[in-house]
Protein backbone atom coordinates (compact mmCIF):
# COMPACT_ATOMS: atom_id res chain seq x y z
CA UNK A 1 0.00 0.00 0.00
CA UNK A 2 1.61 3.27 -1.04
CA UNK A 3 0.73 6.97 -0.43
CA UNK A 4 -1.08 9.80 -2.10
CA UNK A 5 -0.99 13.64 -1.38
CA UNK A 6 -4.50 14.56 -1.45
CA UNK A 7 -6.40 18.25 -0.93
CA UNK A 8 -9.73 19.71 -0.69
CA UNK A 9 -10.67 22.55 -2.27
CA UNK A 10 -13.42 24.89 -3.57
CA UNK A 11 -13.19 26.01 -7.33
CA UNK A 12 -13.28 29.17 -8.12
CA UNK A 13 -15.70 28.98 -11.48
CA UNK A 14 -15.20 30.44 -15.35
CA UNK A 15 -14.56 32.55 -16.68
CA UNK A 16 -12.86 33.86 -13.13
CA UNK A 17 -11.09 31.36 -12.06
CA UNK A 18 -9.20 30.83 -15.80
CA UNK A 19 -8.91 34.36 -15.76
CA UNK A 20 -7.00 34.72 -12.09
CA UNK A 21 -4.92 31.49 -13.38
CA UNK A 22 -3.81 33.49 -16.53
CA UNK A 23 -2.84 36.18 -14.11
CA UNK A 24 -0.97 34.42 -11.96
CA UNK A 25 1.50 33.39 -14.74
CA UNK A 26 2.05 36.47 -15.86
CA UNK A 27 3.22 37.34 -12.73
CA UNK A 28 5.73 35.06 -12.60
CA UNK A 29 4.60 32.14 -10.66
CA UNK A 30 5.76 29.11 -12.50
CA UNK A 31 3.10 26.72 -10.26
CA UNK A 32 0.22 28.94 -11.83
CA UNK A 33 -0.84 26.39 -14.79
CA UNK A 34 -0.44 23.13 -12.23
CA UNK A 35 -2.84 24.93 -9.64
CA UNK A 36 -6.36 25.88 -10.52
CA UNK A 37 -7.74 29.10 -8.80
CA UNK A 38 -9.45 27.92 -5.64
CA UNK A 39 -10.07 28.61 -1.97
CA UNK A 40 -8.48 25.71 0.09
CA UNK A 41 -10.07 23.06 2.82
CA UNK A 42 -7.89 21.06 3.18
CA UNK A 43 -4.12 21.65 2.64
CA UNK A 44 -1.47 19.04 0.79
CA UNK A 45 -1.96 16.01 2.79
CA UNK A 46 -0.26 12.89 2.47
CA UNK A 47 -2.56 9.73 3.35
CA UNK A 48 -1.94 5.94 3.02
CA UNK A 49 -4.26 4.70 -0.13
CA UNK A 50 -6.25 2.58 1.55
CA UNK A 51 -7.71 5.89 3.56
CA UNK A 52 -9.09 6.51 0.55
CA UNK A 53 -12.82 5.01 0.29
CA UNK A 54 -12.61 6.44 3.94
CA UNK A 55 -12.53 10.07 2.73
CA UNK A 56 -14.28 9.85 0.11
CA UNK A 57 -16.96 8.75 2.53
CA UNK A 58 -16.38 11.23 4.70
CA UNK A 59 -16.02 13.94 2.67
CA UNK A 60 -20.06 13.06 1.28
CA UNK A 61 -21.31 12.70 4.75
CA UNK A 62 -19.93 16.35 4.67
CA UNK A 63 -21.64 18.02 1.74
CA UNK A 64 -24.58 16.49 3.01
CA UNK A 65 -24.64 18.81 5.79
CA UNK A 66 -24.03 21.90 3.32
CA UNK A 67 -26.06 24.22 1.44
CA UNK A 68 -24.49 26.74 -1.41
CA UNK A 69 -23.82 29.46 -0.34
CA UNK A 70 -23.03 32.90 -2.09
CA UNK A 71 -19.25 33.73 -2.43
CA UNK A 72 -17.26 37.36 -3.25
CA UNK A 73 -13.98 37.98 -3.96
CA UNK A 74 -12.96 41.44 -3.80
CA UNK A 75 -9.32 42.97 -3.36
CA UNK A 76 -5.67 41.91 -2.72
CA UNK A 77 -4.01 40.76 0.73
CA UNK A 78 -0.41 39.26 1.99
CA UNK A 79 0.71 36.68 4.10
CA UNK A 80 3.87 38.72 3.77
CA UNK A 81 5.86 38.68 5.85
CA UNK A 82 5.00 35.50 7.38
CA UNK A 83 4.50 33.88 4.08
CA UNK A 84 5.22 35.14 0.36
CA UNK A 85 1.98 35.38 -0.72
CA UNK A 86 -0.62 37.89 -2.58
CA UNK A 87 -4.42 36.69 -2.40
CA UNK A 88 -7.54 38.08 -3.67
CA UNK A 89 -9.88 38.66 -0.26
CA UNK A 90 -12.84 36.44 0.29
CA UNK A 91 -15.39 39.11 1.94
CA UNK A 92 -18.72 37.08 1.47
CA UNK A 93 -18.58 33.50 2.04
CA UNK A 94 -15.76 33.39 4.69
CA UNK A 95 -18.06 31.70 7.38
CA UNK A 96 -18.77 28.71 5.20
CA UNK A 97 -15.49 28.15 4.42
CA UNK A 98 -14.66 28.35 7.66
CA UNK A 99 -16.83 25.87 8.69
CA UNK A 100 -16.55 23.08 6.04
CA UNK A 101 -12.91 23.03 6.54
CA UNK A 102 -13.24 22.28 9.92
CA UNK A 103 -15.96 19.43 9.17
CA UNK A 104 -13.19 18.35 6.54
CA UNK A 105 -10.85 18.28 9.17
CA UNK A 106 -12.89 16.92 12.34
CA UNK A 107 -11.57 14.90 14.73
CA UNK A 108 -14.21 11.91 13.66
CA UNK A 109 -12.65 11.69 10.56
CA UNK A 110 -9.68 10.13 8.74
CA UNK A 111 -8.68 14.13 7.34
CA UNK A 112 -7.77 15.07 11.02
CA UNK A 113 -4.57 17.39 10.65
CA UNK A 114 -3.36 20.54 12.60
CA UNK A 115 -3.10 23.76 10.11
CA UNK A 116 0.95 25.60 10.45
CA UNK A 117 -1.05 29.00 10.34
CA UNK A 118 -5.11 29.90 11.34
CA UNK A 119 -7.58 29.31 8.51
CA UNK A 120 -7.78 32.68 6.16
CA UNK A 121 -10.19 31.44 3.09
CA UNK A 122 -8.46 33.60 0.30
CA UNK A 123 -7.50 32.97 -3.62
CA UNK A 124 -3.75 32.82 -4.47
CA UNK A 125 -2.72 34.96 -7.30
CA UNK A 126 1.20 34.89 -6.58
CA UNK A 127 3.04 32.56 -3.84
CA UNK A 128 7.33 32.55 -3.38
CA UNK A 129 7.88 34.80 -6.40
CA UNK A 130 9.77 38.28 -6.48
CA UNK A 131 8.92 41.13 -4.45
CA UNK A 132 8.67 43.08 -7.09
CA UNK A 133 6.21 40.82 -9.36
CA UNK A 134 4.04 40.02 -5.52
CA UNK A 135 3.83 43.63 -5.01
CA UNK A 136 2.59 44.19 -8.97
CA UNK A 137 -0.07 41.31 -8.16
CA UNK A 138 -1.10 43.14 -4.88
CA UNK A 139 -1.44 46.54 -7.00
CA UNK A 140 -2.69 45.01 -10.37
CA UNK A 141 -5.37 43.14 -8.62
CA UNK A 142 -6.64 45.85 -5.56
CA UNK A 143 -10.15 45.89 -7.46
CA UNK A 144 -10.82 42.43 -8.79
CA UNK A 145 -14.18 41.33 -8.12
CA UNK A 146 -15.60 37.86 -8.38
CA UNK A 147 -19.27 36.79 -7.26
CA UNK A 148 -21.27 33.38 -7.72
CA UNK A 149 -22.88 31.19 -5.84
CA UNK A 150 -21.04 28.30 -4.19
CA UNK A 151 -22.63 24.49 -4.56
CA UNK A 152 -19.58 22.17 -4.02
CA UNK A 153 -16.75 21.14 -3.20
CA UNK A 154 -13.67 19.01 -4.60
CA UNK A 155 -11.32 16.52 -3.72
CA UNK A 156 -7.73 16.41 -5.71
CA UNK A 157 -4.98 14.35 -5.99
CA UNK A 158 -1.08 15.73 -6.27
CA UNK A 159 0.46 13.62 -9.51
CA UNK A 160 4.21 13.12 -9.96
CA UNK A 161 4.25 15.77 -12.60
CA UNK A 162 3.20 18.16 -9.62
CA UNK A 163 -0.21 18.74 -10.99
CA UNK A 164 -3.57 18.64 -9.18
CA UNK A 165 -6.25 16.65 -10.26
CA UNK A 166 -9.95 16.34 -9.36
CA UNK A 167 -10.74 12.94 -8.08
CA UNK A 168 -14.84 13.52 -7.29
CA UNK A 169 -16.48 16.62 -6.92
CA UNK A 170 -18.98 16.78 -3.55
CA UNK A 171 -22.50 19.11 -4.22
CA UNK A 172 -24.10 20.41 -1.26
CA UNK A 173 -27.23 18.43 0.09
CA UNK A 174 -25.72 15.12 -0.86
CA UNK A 175 -24.84 14.90 -4.89
CA UNK A 176 -21.82 13.54 -5.92
CA UNK A 177 -20.32 14.79 -9.19
CA UNK A 178 -18.76 12.39 -11.83
CA UNK A 179 -15.28 11.06 -11.13
CA UNK A 180 -13.06 12.44 -14.34
CA UNK A 181 -9.53 10.55 -15.31
CA UNK A 182 -8.16 14.31 -15.89
CA UNK A 183 -9.68 17.51 -13.40
CA UNK A 184 -7.99 20.95 -12.67
CA UNK A 185 -5.19 21.06 -10.15
CA UNK A 186 -5.02 22.77 -7.00
CA UNK A 187 -2.75 25.14 -5.06
CA UNK A 188 -2.56 24.78 -1.34
CA UNK A 189 0.05 26.71 -0.46
CA UNK A 190 1.47 24.58 2.19
CA UNK A 191 3.97 21.50 1.57
CA UNK A 192 2.23 18.31 2.02
CA UNK A 193 1.80 16.81 6.23
CA UNK A 194 1.67 13.22 6.44
CA UNK A 195 -1.02 11.70 8.39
Amino acid sequence: MGTVTLGVSIAVPEPYGSLLQERRAGFGDPAAHSIPTHITLLPPTEVDTGVLPAIEAHLAAVATSGRPFPMRLFGTGTFRPLSPVVFIQVVEGAAACTWLQKQVRDASGPLVRELQFSYHPHVTVAHGIGEQAMDRAYEELADYEAAWTCASFALYEQGADGVWRKIREYAFGGGIGAVPTQGSPVDLDEPAKTR
